[in-house]
């Protein structure tokens, strides 16, 4: 779990509110994530959490919040972060000593959008094996001769007697028209190529996960990962809207390693029965322990106004002139307009092994 020692230095009204939001938010990842995993299991998410950090700095209420969702991982890929490392290194600070990260370079060519990929990972839970990378494809690869607009980030890990490599990817998102959708699938075509390739010589897993820009499930974005020859679950909508299918997951099921992927379970999260629900959240509270206490939109948006004004004053914003019509815009700020996305893998391969000292009969 997080650490939660910055709840002592804010006032009695402000550490209130964050530790009844953070109380329903552990019951909701409990219900969702971490109560039903099994044991010897490793938990992987992938989380575009917008523009991090880049604009308004976000309140500190987001920051645990945000902490406590990545907790529930083991490891979690995030896109979008931008230039500045302070709010990454806050996370990490919230996190706790075990938990460390990775971080690329800025992407500042055409379509890289400024922004950086991260791992961040427990170490109790997830070694590193001491390799990290990017996906550089040939010139004639792409039909416009570049590169990936984002250069995918891998990185070397081993849970238990899993051997993995996540590799993180944020699609080029361009025109939504069908030359640019054209673009999104090429990328990803690429980018998968180029694991496949990699698994047929190395022993160990590749998982493909990040934000890949599938508007639809019938598009020609999801169809060049479903002909890739990845294995790809299928995950609900990771927008606000529960009608764009962003976010995915994919791994390879054949190649040279020993440990194949056993896939346990998979989801999306979705944090708004918890905190900074919506006009239309329907707040289920069916269930819950007699400590949890879940605000709804009004109550919400009540205690966030004044709170929202003055955190836009003291950084030189004006104040929103109708907080209710821009709450939605103003939540996806603070959180993120992509819902994280989580697998369930097997890492005890141990059965397996013994097997092979069984006598034939």
């Amino acid at each position: 779990m997080p650490y939660y020692h910055e709840l002592k230095h804010y006032s009695d009204t402000k550490a209130d509110w964050i530790a009844r939001r953070l109380v329903a938010l552990r019951a909701d990842l409990y219900r969702t994530i971490t109560g039903g995993r099994r044991p010897n299991s490793l938990i992987v998410g992938s989380w575009n959490i917008r523009s991090f950090d880049w604009g308004v700095p976000r309140l500190a209420d987001s920051f645990h919040f945000i902490a406590e969702i990545v907790s529930a991982f083991d490891i979690c890929a995030i896109q979008e972060v931008k230039s500045d490392l302070a709010p990454l290194r806050r996370l990490l600070r919230l996190l706790g000593p075990n938990w460390d990260f990775f971080v690329t370079d800025i992407s500042d060519h055409e379509g890289g959008n400024a922004e950086r990929m991260a791992f961040v990972y427990n170490r109790d839970k997830v070694v590193f094996r001491n390799l990290v990378g990017e996906i550089v494809v040939r010139s004639d690869t792409l039909s416009t001769g570049n590169q990936i607009a984002r250069s995918p980030f891998f990185a070397a890990f081993q849970a238990g007697w899993f051997r993995f490599t996540l590799v993180s990817s944020h699609i080029v998102f361009g025109e939504t028209n069908a030359a640019g959708l054209a673009m999104r699938a090429e990328e990803v075509a690429a980018i998968a190529d180029s694991i496949l390739k990699r698994a047929e010589v190395e022993d160990q897993v590749y998982l493909f996960l990040g934000d890949m820009n599938i508007d639809t499930r019938d598009g020609v974005v999801m169809q060049a990962l479903l002909d890739s020859g990845l294995e790809v679950p299928e995950f609900p909508a990771t927008n606000m809207g529960g009608d764009r299918f962003y976010d995915q997951i994919a791994y390879t099921v054949d190649g040279k390693s020993e440990r194949k992927t056993r896939l346990l379970r998979h989801g999306v999260f979705d944090w708004r029965g918890a905190i900074y629900p919506y006009p239309e959240t329907r707040i289920v509270t069916d269930g819950d322990p007699p400590n949890v206490a879940r605000a709804d939109f009004d109550e919400t948006l009540a205690y966030y106004e004044p709170v929202v004004t003055a955190h836009r004053a003291a950084v030189g914003k004006a104040a929103y002139a109708d907080f209710r019509r821009s709450y939605k815009r103003w939540n996806t700020e603070e959180m993120s307009d992509h819902l994280p996305i989580w697998v369930e893998l097997e890492t005890d391969y141990s059965d397996e092994y013994l097997m092979r000292f069984f006598a034939t009969t």
